[in-house]
């Protein structure tokens, strides 16, 4: 039965509002990324150092997503997002005023806490408002449109950067984060009967039993390696080292290097919709459209790294191009969770699969920078040579990843035979049948 009107309202209003907690969210991760070199110069620190910066936040993030994951299913959206909100105003306040390492890590500390408490919480409130059938696309949707938060790094907190200055860009973005705070006071709700909905009281006993039931389930298992493996290198790119990349690397203006990272976004949302619906209709062929997203993100670097000198713009777009996929592809991991745990651990499922994608990144950024700073003894004087090096961790990265995909699979697949019988034909042979005018309709499945 379709949702009556006024619910509809509500559901829409009710994900707007968390929506736009999460683009702020993603506003605060990512300042850091376009203020690299600034902060260089504030704070006289080398490539290593500022890389501590984003491995911090991330490692706090990653950190914090199963123990968020498991309030979550205890205490619901509202308040974790409410929380994280308040959190990254207090850190973004901090950062535009800090002066020393100490304070600027503070201040990222608690922009990575808060923002571990923002995504999974609004990304609960769409099976909990929407029809299942709506939710692969609508969870892709709001991965995608949160990535608006980028743009408004790329874009307008750059331009406060080079204009008023650093205090002006930071104390802006804690603003935008009152703002936000206020709007999910006023139009966030848990679930449809209840503003503020909570679960069964934490125990030690059930907090075991809720986090062994996700991690022994390899479908969730598969969560997590598709998010590492989709993940990092464009969260590395936006977060950190994307525009160092560009400017000092490959020579462009920041006008250029903004313009390329404000295509990155834009990808991603042009691309989510569609993965989202080849999700919905194809959910046992899931896998494969995450192996094709990162075979290109690492053919893309592949002609990158090996081009003769600076690579020519065109090269770099179908680069960003490729790396925009990549969110998209992670939400996928998203699916897996949502699919193989029932919803009273959906929280503690989501959060070990997010764990993935940051920890990858972290490991990266931190790579990266050890690398740079051997090869220019910790100075910002970088050559394109010094990035193609530092760049290339990330094949390492990517081929752990996919190693961790192609087991969790095949245990997946082979436990959805063993539970409900669904045999799994090979990919040559559904694309054969296809191009001979052979179509199997696939029954509903999750």
């Amino acid at each position: 039965m379709p949702m009556p009107l006024p619910a509809r309202a509500r559901a829409w209003a009710v994900w707007s509002a968390g929506l736009a907690a999460y683009v702020i969210a993603v506003l605060h991760r990512t300042s850091l990324g376009v203020a690299g070199l600034d902060a260089q110069e504030r704070f006289g620190i080398g490539a290593s150092a500022l890389a501590t910066f984003a491995v911090l936040q991330l490692l706090v993030y990653a950190g914090l997503q199963i123990p968020v994951g498991l309030l979550l299913d205890r205490f619901g959206s509202l308040r974790l997002v409410l929380t994280g909100a308040l959190l990254m105003v207090a850190g973004q306040t901090l950062m535009a005023v800090a002066d020393d390492m100490s304070g600027a890590i503070t201040a990222r500390i608690l922009v990575g806490a808060g923002d571990a408490m923002t995504f999974i919480s609004v990304l609960r409130l769409v099976p909990q408002w929407f029809p299942a059938k709506r939710v692969p696309v609508l969870s892709q949707l709001t991965g995608i449109a949160g990535q608006l938060g980028q743009v408004l790094s790329a874009v307008p907190l750059a331009a406060l950067l080079a204009g008023p200055g650093w205090t002006t860009a930071f104390l802006g973005a804690a603003g935008a984060g009152v703002f936000v705070s206020l709007v999910a006071v006023a139009a966030l709700r848990d679930t449809p009967e209840a503003k503020v909905s909570s679960g069964r009281t934490l125990s030690w006993q059930q907090l075991g039993t809720d986090l062994g039931g996700a991690w022994r389930h390899p479908g969730t298992r598969l969560g997590l390696w598709t998010h590492f493996t989709t993940q990092f290198t464009g969260t590395v790119f936006a977060l950190m080292w994307g525009i160092p990349f560009l400017i000092a690397g490959e020579g462009l203006s920041r006008g250029a290097a903004s313009s390329l990272l404000l295509l990155f976004v834009v990808t991603g949302m042009a691309s989510g919709p569609v993965l989202g619906m080849l999700t919905q209709r194809h959910p046992l062929r899931r896998s494969w459209l995450v192996l094709g997203i990162v075979s290109a993100n690492m053919l893309a670097w592949a002609v990158v790294i090996a081009w003769p000198g600076r690579a020519p713009m065109a090269l770099l777009t179908v680069l960003v191009i490729a790396l925009g996929l990549g969110g998209p592809g992670s939400m996928i991991g998203f699916d897996y969770a949502r699919t193989f745990n029932p919803p009273s651990r959906l929280g503690t499922a989501t959060g070990v699969v997010n764990v993935g994608g940051f920890v990858a990144s972290l490991l990266t950024i931190e790579l990266i920078g050890l690398i740079l700073d051997a090869r220019t003894g910790g100075s910002a004087d970088y050559h394109i040579s010094d990035f193609r090096l530092a760049m290339s961790v990330q094949f390492l990265v990517a081929a752990v990843g996919l190693a961790g995909i192609l087991r969790t699979r095949r245990l997946t697949r082979r436990r959805i035979t063993e539970e409900e019988g669904i045999v799994f034909r090979p990919l040559r042979d559904v694309v054969a049948g296809l191009a001979n005018g052979r179509t199997v309709k696939a029954k509903s499945w999750r």
